[in-house]
């Protein structure tokens, strides 16, 4: 398949992979880096062609986003690193896009991936990288589903041993998801969570009708209006998973972001991650 001929994903949620992978180029150029993704630079450059004019459009949109964005992507490899350190090796990454960790990570060599995204998001992810002769360093299992619907059986399927602790990954995917399929996943993750298992939630004080966030949306969706049903896991969510065998922590992001060096970009006390880890 040629350059010019891959499928890319201009529009819907798995468009917001490309953003992710643009902010994860950059970062890569900077001297005083978070992590290095040499990889990203790939996908930018074989999907910027078919946004034609609408590139400028999301260029200075990604800009604004830039160093929250970065940010985020250092912390969950932090996250990453401390689960395997814990002996965790079997690590799932819900709504994974154009995610690179199982090529650029440096793991235990026993470490297993499992990607779970749309199918048209690895229609264009794997023949640019299979075009960049990329191999990953780990075991790299790729599920092509649609989280809304039933995904354990595949995941089962493809050697996922639900006898074993798991990272449970997402960067964002299920904020784009309404409530009810949200909360699904994560009643079906939990399900398949062993004992040890780790499973991390941002928590985002933002302003939805802000400048960036519109823009953000009606580059997503077409539309600029707000969404007319809830989406996201809810503010009921750590009561849920307490009851469900769950243990959880809350850090703000300021506190996170200033162990790495950087300016927290995301908010105030009411910002930052809740890592859950199973009973």
């Amino acid at each position: 398949m040629s350059e010019e001929s891959a499928p890319v994903p201009v529009a819907g949620v798995a468009m917001t992979a490309i953003g992710v992978a643009f902010v994860r180029a950059r970062e890569t150029e900077r001297a005083d880096r978070l992590y290095s993704d040499p990889l990203a630079q790939l996908f930018v450059d074989a999907a910027k062609p078919s946004f034609g004019e609408r590139w400028d459009e999301l260029s200075p949109l990604l800009d604004m986003f830039y160093e929250a964005r970065t940010v985020a992507v250092r912390l969950v490899d932090d996250r990453v690193e401390a689960a395997v350190r814990e002996g965790i090796r079997q690590i799932v990454i819900l709504g994974a896009g154009l995610d690179t960790r199982a090529f650029r990570m440096d793991l235990p060599a026993d470490t297993r991936f499992f990607e779970l995204d749309l199918p048209e998001t690895f229609a264009f992810k794997e023949p640019v990288l299979a075009r960049g002769d990329a191999t990953p360093r780990y075991e790299r299992q790729v599920l092509p589903v649609d989280l809304r619907g039933g995904w354990a059986e595949a995941l089962l399927l493809q050697g996922f041993r639900a006898d074993e602790p798991t990272l449970w990954v997402d960067e964002g995917v299920l904020g784009y998801l309404l409530r009810p399929d949200a909360q699904q996943v994560v009643a079906t993750l939990t399900e398949l969570s062993a004992p040890r298992s780790r499973f991390d939630i941002g928590s985002f004080a933002v302003d939805p009708n802000s400048g960036p966030y519109l823009a953000l949306r009606r580059l997503v969706s077409g539309a600029d209006e707000a969404p007319g049903e809830a989406a996201g896991l809810g503010p009921y969510i750590e009561k849920w998973l307490h009851e469900h065998g769950w243990d959880t922590t809350f850090q703000t992001w300021a506190e996170q972001a200033a162990s790495i060096g950087r300016p927290d970009t995301n908010g105030g006390p009411e910002t930052g991650n809740m890592a859950a880890v199973r009973r």
